[in-house]
């Protein structure tokens, strides 16, 4: 099978599994949620938004408590055990109190990495939501006719064309 070959049969399996929930070009109306399926053509819930905002927040404090290596058994000086192990084993000329400190440095690195990422993906959720709240009602008050009432999408479409 050459690669257009499976590439094709990939996507055709994709939009067959396309859901109607993630349908950009439709949108039926939905009980319980206001105009959907009259102006808005992609509908996403603030709640399942909060819902992944705050998991991606609780992971993320989680973490940052159960996986500092380098804080945790901290002395008056700030540092922890591993820190300590590795300049005791230093001291008496152990390699491996070298290679204890790099693992620490990379432990470190990764672990700030992962944090940084989850409270990302936490910010980027709240930014978003106000983002696309602040965007909606710009374009509902910029999209209208002479009369107040809202443009039609196939009057919007000419100028698409």
């Amino acid at each position: 099978m050459t690669f257009d070959d499976e590439w094709a049969a990939l996507k055709s399996d994709a939009r067959d599994r396309q859901s109607a929930q993630m349908s950009l070009n439709t949108a039926g109306a939905q009980p319980g949620v206001p105009a959907s399926g009259t102006d808005s053509d992609l509908v996403v819930h603030r709640d399942e938004l909060g819902a992944v905002g705050n998991e991606a927040f609780r992971i993320h404090g989680e973490l940052r408590k159960r996986a500092d290596v380098a804080g945790a058994g901290a002395d008056k000086a700030g540092a922890g055990t591993t820190a300590r192990a590795a300049a005791e084993l230093q001291g008496h000329n152990f390699s491996a109190g070298g290679e204890l400190y790099t693992t620490l440095e990379v432990w470190t690195s990764q672990v700030k990495t992962v944090l940084q990422m989850f409270a990302h993906i936490s910010n980027h959720l709240d930014y978003s939501k106000k983002s696309h709240a602040n965007d909606d009602v710009e374009i509902a008050a910029t999209l209208r006719g002479r009369d107040g009432s809202a443009v039609p999408v196939s009057e919007l479409q000419k100028y698409v064309k």
